[in-house]
């Protein structure tokens, strides 16, 4: 959900929808407004949505509908990318693709760019392949079915790679781990309570794996960045755990993760179903993150209107003149 200049957005199955709503509201009054279709089902069936910075343009999620395009590649039509609405234009453009099943997005306070947590492909075993965090450029191609981390084929798919696909896709920056299952991101910003060693950085929640051996995730994590907006070489941080039994049960999973007002940590857990509150007793509120300052390319020069194309008189070269 997204709340917009008066407007709740909320990503369906099938549609983006939209209802007139004030903070305070206990009920959505009257049918919605539909923004958008989306393609509906799916294994992956969840959407979600990102706000940009400046409200201008909206964000949308669309997981693969099978594991390797096993039901054609014609199926996996507008799938498996990250879509943007420019609320100004009323336009839809395909804004990154090869992503199994995006999910968290969010936007780097330091750089302004688009992040999101990938869940990459299943059968592969225990060890294959690494989930991941990574920033989208407009553009940016992740590989699937075709490819994984950027280099590695899976032979599994059968409908043929493009051509000159291994030239131009992207390699993850960040790998989570094996099948721990990334959905909820959201990055630090100033005035949280997680205390000083989670000032700078994203947090994530790790649904968990449901065929790994043995699992993996159940937790939130923190993830370092620099004070450049660069994610840090460094294993993800415990922030939240607890969530399997001694003999490997579940009695929580966390889902996804957002900023209360007052600063508190907050985490939906889909099998105990609660929403979890977390902060570092004691902490300080955090100091704001100054975002680095941008700069506009130069104009363009100015070009003469007109030529004249002369022989140069020394050389057999040709002279273009005003």
């Amino acid at each position: 959900m997204i709340w917009r200049d008066g407007r709740l957005y909320v990503a369906n199955n099938d549609a983006v929808v939209s209802w007139a709503f004030q903070p305070g509201q206990t009920s959505l009054v009257g049918k919605p407004d539909k923004l958008m279709d989306l393609p509906p089902g799916g294994e992956h069936w969840a959407r979600n949505l990102a706000l940009s910075p400046d409200g201008t343009k909206l964000y949308i999620s669309v997981g693969s509908a099978t594991n390797i395009a096993d039901d054609g590649i014609e199926q996996e039509r507008d799938r498996a990318a990250i879509f943007e609405y420019d609320f100004t234009k009323h336009s839809v453009r395909k804004y990154a693709a090869g992503m199994r099943n995006p999910n968290g997005m969010d936007f780097n306070p330091r750089t302004g760019e688009l992040w999101t947590v990938v869940n990459e492909r299943d059968m592969l075993g225990s060890d294959l392949v690494p989930d991941y965090l990574t920033n989208v450029p407009l553009g940016a191609q992740y590989g699937w079915p075709w490819l994984y981390w950027k280099k590695f084929p899976d032979w599994r798919v059968q409908a043929p790679m493009p051509e000159y696909m291994t030239d131009y896709v992207r390699k993850p920056e960040y790998a989570m781990g094996v099948h721990v299952a990334p959905l909820g991101l959201a990055f630090a910003r100033g005035g949280n309570l997680l205390g000083d060693r989670f000032a700078s950085g994203a947090l994530i929640a790790d649904h968990g794996s449901w065929n790994r051996k043995p699992l993996a995730g159940y937790d939130v994590v923190f993830v370092a960045f620099d004070d450049r907006g660069n994610v840090l070489p460094a294993p993800p941080v415990p922030v939240l755990t607890g969530f399997l039994d001694g003999k490997g049960h579940a009695h929580g999973r966390p889902t996804w993760v957002g900023f209360a007002k007052d600063g508190a940590l907050l985490v939906s857990d889909d099998v105990g179903g609660v929403i979890w509150r977390v902060v570092a007793p004691g902490a300080k509120p955090a100091a704001a993150i100054v975002p680095i300052p941008t700069r506009e390319a130069p104009p363009e020069p100015t070009m003469p209107q007109h030529f004249t194309i002369k022989k140069d008189e020394n050389s057999d070269l040709m002279k273009a003149q005003q």
